[in-house]
């Protein structure tokens, strides 16, 4: 009886550690599995984000105006080279990097730092057959990672390994919205060693051991990623070693279970605590992980996705809480200039501390989340007082407005707020966001530093702006504007000696607008450079037939900091068959005090074609002397201000005085705007002005009237009799 007691429990025993010892190996292996599948995740997610890195990074070259300087395959080849092996070495970060066309010819190349031409590229061919120019000798279906214009992999020969970039510089986000011409280069083709100190950060980063490159095919799928060689074959692999938390955890239990022998209830008791503290685990990792999914990495704020979920939620509660919430959107004024003076790391520093003060602002309850770059965006619930969110606001305010300590140096920013409320304004998120945006937009408008709450009319606002942009976008494609010419007459008022071309639009539903009421749209919209462009190749069309006569055109800052502006000014010339000499571009302060340097090299490339520049508005800004100074212009316009008080107060005759005799001095002409009255006339004439414009001789006319003056001998007698 106690032999067969003592053997059914044996058995028993036997039977139950059999089958917990069987789940454990379950658990183990389960375990194992799904560490592997992370791992292999993690080692992809890796591969994805340097080429995110680089794709962001080339963007954001060609939004900086960085990257267009290489389209110009026109410049000699030893500035082409000179050039790109410069813009490699500061903003590239491989070992060799090539330019070349989509036939495969190379423009410039840098290998090592040192320069690199047509048989360096075809070298690299022994590790890609994938490169621009090339035809695909194999059919196999190499791994690659793409990312918009943006093609990388890794590619090997069995002895070395090289991860290879090629970027579509014709794709619209590599070329800063433009598309190059066919001349210029069409790709980017960059290459990197792949390092055993670039696998061991790569494993530091990631957190998976022994990442290695092997020429042995790993038996586990999991623990390996292809490379293919450049005919096809597979010579190496991207390999590392797995985590096996489940071994660990059998090791672990095997002793528990020899450690309690004979004790069976221990052994269950001790085998369920285990488990449980090891669902525990995972779920806290789990948890982890998705908490670092929804968490911004630079400011440890709730991300877009979690400000995004966040607000769904809150507006799923309205109906039931029956208490309101305002969306306030949040942008930084002057954060740029931050990030320009003291650099990057100082911009990373400020968003943190932006991001510290707003949490301590807020109540219990309330979300504030990073949404991008130096935009926030805030959820404030239990909207019971109509006031509430206007006095968050002015907190907000008079906390950011404070100086932040960065880098030892004190720093001084604002901010501006569009606040949408739900559900009054909307009550659906994208909706709530967009209005708040709206009223961000408004708030920015007015002059920065403050908040602006969202009211219907400025949808109207912005309705009627989309309007007026579509009408006017509809009438450059259309051909529906027109051009009015001001004469410009020598300082006896007897001979016209230039024009300067206005443009106007003939609406067909609010009749005749000037360029007041839609160049700051065209800017704003996208459209100065399309409209600019009409009116440049009419003005020139036009010109052809007064020979002799200079033709000026205005250039507004926008259009003159724009890439393709030089470019395009030849390119009509040539189309048009006007004469450079003939041309006369009008700037502003406006065009050269953002980046003089870029504007001075666009100058003397205008002036190199024979292109004439004149300074419009001169003495209204604090800095004209300055650009005098440096600027090769060949003429100055003195504002119409100056003149509108010069007969009432002496201190404008005495600058207007100052102002001809410092042209003359300087060698430049000198050109009067807004001349009205025959007294005007002669004091400018006394005191040695070279040219005249205003109402006294003429208003902006069509193309017919001009004709019509320079037939006449004495086009403006009767004016300068009266």
């Amino acid at each position: 009886m106690l032999t067969s007691t003592v053997a059914t429990l044996a058995c028993a025993f036997a039977f139950v550690s059999a089958a917990a010892v069987g789940v454990i190996v379950a658990i183990m292996l389960n375990a194992n599995r799904v560490e592997a599948e992370r791992q292999y995740d993690r080692v992809e997610a890796a591969i994805e984000s340097q080429v995110r890195l680089r794709r962001h990074r080339l963007e954001n070259l060609a939004d900086a105006g960085l990257l267009q300087p290489i389209f110009d395959a026109s410049l000699p080849r030893p500035a082409l080279q000179w050039g790109f092996a410069r813009f490699a070495s500061r903003f590239l970060d491989f070992d060799g990097a090539y330019l070349v066309t989509a036939s495969g010819k190379v423009l410039a190349g840098v290998e090592g730092g040192q320069a690199a031409g047509q048989a360096g590229y075809e070298g690299l061919r022994h590790f890609a057959a994938e490169l621009p120019g090339a035809m695909a000798t194999t059919t196999h279906a190499a791994p690659t990672t793409t990312s918009g214009p943006l093609n990388a992999f890794l590619r090997s020969d069995g002895q070395e390994t090289l991860g290879v970039v090629i970027a579509d510089l014709r794709a619209a986000s590599m070329a800063g919205a433009r598309t190059p011409s066919p001349a210029g280069p069409a790709y980017l083709v960059g290459y990197r060693r792949t390092t055993a100190s670039l696998l061991e950060d790569l494993a530091q980063r990631y957190r998976v051991p022994n990442v290695r490159i092997v020429g042995e095919r790993p038996p586990d799928r999991l623990t390996r990623r292809d490379i293919v060689s450049a005919d096809g074959a597979i010579r190496a692999w991207l390999t590392w070693t797995p985590d096996r938390p489940g071994d660990a955890m059998m090791r672990q239990f095997f002793w528990a279970l020899a450690g309690v022998g004979l004790l069976f209830i221990a052994i269950f008791a001790y085998v369920f605590h285990r488990l449980r503290h090891a669902g525990t685990q995972i779920t806290l990792r789990e948890q982890q992980i998705q908490r670092l999914a929804g968490q911004d990495e630079l400011s440890h704020l709730p991300n877009r996705r979690t400000f995004d979920l966040r607000l769904d939620q809150e507006l799923a509660q309205l109906g039931r809480t029956k208490s309101g919430l305002a969306v306030l959107m949040l942008d930084l004024d002057r954060f740029k200039a931050v990030n320009d003076t003291y650099g990057h790391n100082a911009g990373d520093e400020l968003i943190r501390q932006v991001a510290k003060r707003l949490t301590t602002i807020l109540r219990v309850g309330d979300t504030v989340a990073r949404l991008g770059g130096d935009e926030f965006g805030i959820i404030q619930t239990h909207m019971n007082e109509p006031g509430a969110s206007a006095a968050l606001g002015q907190r907000i305010l008079d906390s950011l407005t404070e100086p932040f300590e960065i880098a030892g140096v004190a720093v001084t920013i604002g901010c501006s707020i569009g606040i949408a409320h739900g559900p009054q304004d909307g009550a659906d998120r994208g909706t709530l966001m967009r209005l708040a945006d709206t009223a961000l937009y408004q708030a920015k408008n007015e002059g920065r530093n403050r908040y602006s709450f969202f009211e219907p009319q400025m949808n109207r606002a912005l309705q009627v702006k989309r309007m007026v942009e579509e009408d006017l976008r509809n009438a450059i494609n259309r051909d529906e504007l027109l051009l009015h010419y001001q004469p410009q007459v020598s300082i006896d008022g007897a001979t016209i000696v230039g024009v300067e071309a206005l443009v106007r639009w003939p609406h067909p539903v609010h009749g005749m607008i000037p360029p007041s009421e839609f160049i700051g749209i065209a800017e704003e919209r996208g459209l100065i450079m399309p409209l600019s462009e009409w009116v440049l190749r009419r003005a020139c069309e036009q010109a052809l037939k007064w020979p002799g006569i200079k033709l000026a055109v205005n250039v507004s800052p926008i259009q003159f900091r724009h890439k393709d502006f030089v470019a395009s000014v030849i390119r009509i010339l040539d189309e048009t068959g006007f004469d450079p000499g003939r041309l006369e571009l009008e700037l502003t302060e406006g065009v050269v005090v953002e980046d003089a340097d870029a504007a001075e090299n666009a100058m003397m490339d205008l002036r190199a074609h024979g292109i004439g520049l004149a300074l419009d508005d001169f003495g209204t800004g604090y800095s004209s002397l300055i650009y005098l100074r440096r600027f090769a212009f060949d003429k100055i316009k003195i504002d119409r201000s100056f003149l509108e008080y010069m007969e009432t107060t002496g201190e404008s005759a005495i600058l207007v005085h100052s102002v001809v005799h410092l042209g003359r001095a300087l060698g430049l002409r000198v050109c009067a705007e807004g001349v009205e009255t025959t007294e005007q006339h002669r004091f400018l004439q006394a005191v040695g002005c070279h040219e005249l414009q205003g109402f006294l001789f003429s208003k902006g006319v069509p193309p017919r009237e001009i004709d019509r003056l320079l037939a006449l001998d004495q086009p403006f007698e009767k004016q300068l009799a009266a």
